[in-house]
């Protein structure tokens, strides 16, 4: 366990004047958005942004109807489960828990093999995902979160529009985070910075294993098709929408036996729990960014936290800051 005065840079509290006089209930101050027009390279990325959002559920439409009348084949299923762990692992352990917030350190094969599956999960590249999440820690619930479900106040349609907000809207917002100001040590990084520069070709290759394998099992283009529909495009929908859930659920629903900052609403949504990797024990993560594992109490399942202990096992990470007790008591509610 690391001494409990080590410094996590995503706890730092926001020196934001509007941040410091929100009230917490009001919406967030309308400069707080876009501010200029977008130029063509932003209309670009919004663009790009949809059709990531939008095209696996258009593929799962297409699945249907090219599958109306027959079974779903085993091997689809095989291996959706499989590229879902396998990059779902990447986005939990390597993205979040290593590199956002230092719980452990990786050997530097671990890293770059980390870095590369959640980077094959479509979900950005490396270093502007760590940016976001970390300032989404150091301004939670408050003006400055780029994903907040406050942002238009706690009223019910307040709330209704911050949820979609939350969800899935701020993806399409004018709302950079400076990778400068919030990961330069990844911008530091060579393996990192190489990792992030080969996101696009990346996520081909996680529409190019389903198919190629498909094509290996089936020996024709419709085993191929429909691999690549379901182990391929379905499948990066699911984890989307799982990983947005915890933006957007976990500070809306659930329990938080746990103290947070002040505004800071994040709960602990066990349904979530399996499908997430343990993400949704989201209250003690915030309560505690920097621990290795999330699900604390009895019945709590958090896969993430037992393939980097696992990962500890075999001498491939160190210095893991488990939760002790004690850390845990003090940040009970």
């Amino acid at each position: 366990m690391h001494p409990s005065s080590s410094v996590d840079r995503t706890q730092t509290r926001p020196r934001d004047a509007a941040s410091t006089a929100y009230d917490g209930s009001a919406p967030f101050p309308a400069d707080d958005g876009p501010a200029t027009a977008r130029s063509g390279g932003e209309r670009l990325y919004v663009a790009i942004t949809g059709a990531i959002v939008a095209l696996p559920f258009l593929a799962l439409g297409l699945a249907v109807w090219l599958l109306w009348g027959s079974l779903i084949h085993p091997a689809d299923v095989a291996l959706a489960l499989i590229l879902y762990t396998v990059t779902g692992l990447g986005i939990t352990v390597g993205f979040h828990r290593g590199l956002t917030h230092g719980g452990y350190t990786a050997a530097r094969p671990v890293r770059i093999a980390l870095a590369v599956a959640g980077s094959m999960s479509f979900q950005g590249d490396v270093i502007g995902w760590v940016a976001t999440h970390r300032r989404h820690h150091a301004f939670t619930d408050r003006p400055g979160d780029p994903h907040s479900p406050y942002r238009y106040g706690t009223h019910l349609r307040g709330q209704l529009r911050g949820l979609a907000h939350s969800h899935v809207g701020w993806l399409f917002r004018n709302d950079p985070t400076p990778a400068e100001r919030y990961a330069p040590d990844l911008l530091a990084d060579r393996d990192i910075r190489a990792v992030s520069r080969a996101f696009p070709a990346l996520c081909v290759l996680t529409l190019a294993l389903p198919f190629g394998l498909g094509w290996a099992i089936g020996g024709s283009w419709a085993p191929a098709t429909t691999a690549l529909l379901w182990a391929g495009l379905v499948r990066i929908a699911l984890l989307h929408h799982v990983t947005w859930s915890v933006n957007s659920l976990c500070h809306l629903v659930g329990e938080r036996p746990f103290r947070t900052r002040r505004h800071d609403r994040a709960t602990n949504l066990w349904p979530l729990a399996l499908i997430s990797f343990g993400e949704s024990w989201h209250n003690l993560h915030h309560a505690d960014p920097t621990s290795a594992r999330h699900g604390v109490d009895r019945g709590q399942i958090d896969p993430s936290a037992a393939v980097i202990r696992l990962l500890e096992h075999v001498g491939w990470v160190r210095d893991v800051r488990w939760p002790t007790p004690d850390r845990i008591a003090t940040r009970r509610t």
